[in-house]
């Protein structure tokens, strides 16, 4: 809870004032039934029209107080649970932002929407509840009691035995309804997950024809939800009707010693309408403060749900040592992998063993190998996307480990598997590339990248809109667009994880021919399962799991790897190929 604490800080004033102006309600509210009674016993009952005005008149004077007191108190618990409830959503974001891909596969994207969205709403509710009703309940029910034995002391006691009896029933309620709460919001996350999962896959659940089974899968979390909820609702929609039920039984009780009381003359009928609405007052209060217990229940689960993210160590110090350091680029070898060896969380085995290669200035690094065979892990390490566990990674003879992570990055460009686009227009996520990028440099990015035929044809060119993920663009197109924003800032080391997969031979042959030609400072690892994509590189890694099992150019590796030789046995070059060679 400490760490929310800073958010919260911002808004003393609001969290003073609102507060304090809610109390003057409060007290208004407390003084409305003693002037009632005033007015009956006074003004009614011995047909005084001048004190029947004057106590009215009074009492109009304290409801409109209470009122602009209320609306003064509504603003601050709008302004204070708002503005909080923003920034610890920046915040949150920020933090996400600056997640391992480690942290980011041990959270998972639906529950960190989840605590983004959800558990901030809870929290924004729980402060604004704290601002308007956290001191106003329980003031109205502890002056309800003090005002009843203000009024008749011995008739107050009915308050007193109530109070008992009605805590007894919110402490059974909140013990068997606060878990299902908590387990509530664990459904939530499940369901929020399962509908992920299904619209980003929809495209394959559809070529599979398992809408029907994803469908009853999504039901069937639903109706978990749902059904958890409904036990959690069923028992808290009895506090209302119990209750009121006490409520009335007291009320009874309050009528019936209190009519004793006036017949022998200590009490009068307006006096008792006042017990009666303080006995109210004091029941209802204490509904609100049984609500209250609920929300800052929900609140408290996802205060730990929200700081748990918050406290986490930021990427940063997930690494050896981070101190800020320039590269120097002037080095003819820009990557030296030294006997790596890496192994995902939680995960038997190694992903990749041993592995030594260079990369030299404006040199074509090809890396090729079946599906799982630790192409894309092992490139994903040169950004220190993930730790590893044996070995070393210098780039421009500098230990990666030594390097702030924006430094690292910064010469590096790494356009992988998926192409996604952000949803905009092509300028938009052009300038994510590069953020001070001018149109001609957009124009020769895309150039490069074999987009600028097809962008220009587009009516808005560069301002063309892209949808959520590019959606409204052909794959070729996409990977097009994705790598022409990735070379946009002409990096020192341009990585390709698979990212030539979805172009025809000529395309691929022209995007690398320009690669090459246009950014002659750029060393350039393409990772392929196509021959065709890497044969030109000048040099090439035979991956098989998780090991180099040959090195060298295209000619030596078929006189000498064997790995090689059967992958180039299963892509007989076709006609198409041929031509472009």
């Amino acid at each position: 809870m400490r760490t929310l604490l800073p958010f919260v800080k911002q808004y003393k004033k609001e969290l003073i004032l609102g507060p304090f102006f809610k109390l003057l309600e409060a007290v208004s509210e407390l003084l409305l039934p003693l002037f009632m009674a005033k007015l009956i016993d006074q003004g009614i009952r011995s047909n005084n029209l001048t004190e029947v005005y004057h106590y009215a008149f009074i009492m109009l004077i304290m409801t409109l107080a209470g009122l602009a007191c209320v609306m003064i108190c509504q603003y601050y618990a709008s302004v204070a649970s708002q503005g909080f409830g923003t920034e610890l959503r920046e915040a949150l974001y920020k933090k996400i932002n600056q997640f391992s891909y480690k942290q980011l596969d041990d959270y998972g994207a639906d529950t960190l929407v989840t605590r983004m969205t959800n558990d901030i709403n809870q929290l924004q509710n729980a402060l604004a509840m704290l601002i308007r009703l956290v001191i106003r309940a329980p003031f109205l029910s502890i002056g309800s009691v003090i005002m009843a034995f203000y009024i008749h002391p011995k008739t107050a006691l009915i308050f007193l035995v109530t109070l008992p009896i009605f805590f007894l029933l919110l402490l059974v309620l909140m013990k068997k309804t606060i878990p299902l709460y908590k387990k509530a919001q664990a459904k939530t996350d499940e369901l929020n997950r399962t509908l992920q999962e299904n619209l980003m896959g929809i495209r394959v659940i559809r070529a599979f024809a398992q809408q029907s089974n994803q469908t009853k899968r999504v039901a069937t979390n639903s109706d978990e939800l749902a059904a958890t909820s409904l036990s959690a609702i069923k028992i808290s929609t009895l506090l209302n009707p119990l209750t009121t039920f006490i409520m009335n039984i007291a009320i009874l009780l309050l009528l019936y010693f209190s009519g004793k009381e006036v017949n022998i003359g200590n009490l009068q009928q307006g006096e008792v309408v006042a017990l009666v609405n303080y006995l109210m007052q004091m029941l209802l209060a204490l509904i609100v403060v049984s609500n209250l217990v609920v929300i800052f229940t929900k609140a408290a689960t996802s205060a730990n749900r929200v700081t748990d993210i918050l406290d986490l160590p930021i990427e940063e110090e997930l690494g050896k040592r981070t101190h800020e350091t320039i590269i120097d680029t002037h080095q003819p070898v820009v990557l030296s992998v030294d006997q790596l060896s890496f192994q995902y969380p939680n995960q038997n085995g190694w992903t990749l063993t041993d592995i030594t290669f260079k990369a030299n200035v404006n040199q074509t690094l090809g890396i090729i190998g079946a599906t799982g065979s630790g192409k894309s892990s092992l490139v994903q390490l040169l950004p220190r996307f993930y730790e590893w566990q044996k070995g070393h990674i210098h780039l421009f003879n500098q230990d990666i480990t030594s390097l702030n992570l924006d430094t690292l990055r910064h010469p590096i460009r790494l356009v992988p598997q998926k192409s996604s686009l952000l949803s905009g227009t092509i300028r938009s996520n052009l300038l994510f590339g590069k953020n001070d990028a001018t149109e001609q440099d957009m124009w020769e990015a895309l150039n490069i990248a074999q987009a600028k035929e097809f962008v220009e044809q587009l009516p808005e060119q560069l301002d063309a809109p892209v949808s959520e993920k590019g959606d409204n663009f052909s794959g070729g197109q996409k990977q097009r667009l994705a790598i022409a924003r990735g070379l946009i800032a002409k990096p020192a080391l341009l990585i390709l994880d698979d990212s030539l997969s979805a172009l025809d031979y000529k395309t691929d042959l022209q995007l690398r021919q320009a690669l090459k030609q246009q950014l002659p400072n750029t060393t350039l690892i393409i990772i392929s399962q196509r021959v065709h994509s890497i044969k030109q590189a000048d040099h090439i890694l035979v991956m098989d799991n998780g090991q180099i099992v040959g090195q060298g150019n295209h000619q030596t590796l078929l006189n000498d790897c064997a790995t090689y030789q059967a992958i180039v046995a299963s892509q007989e070059q076709t006609k198409e190929e041929a031509s472009y060679e």
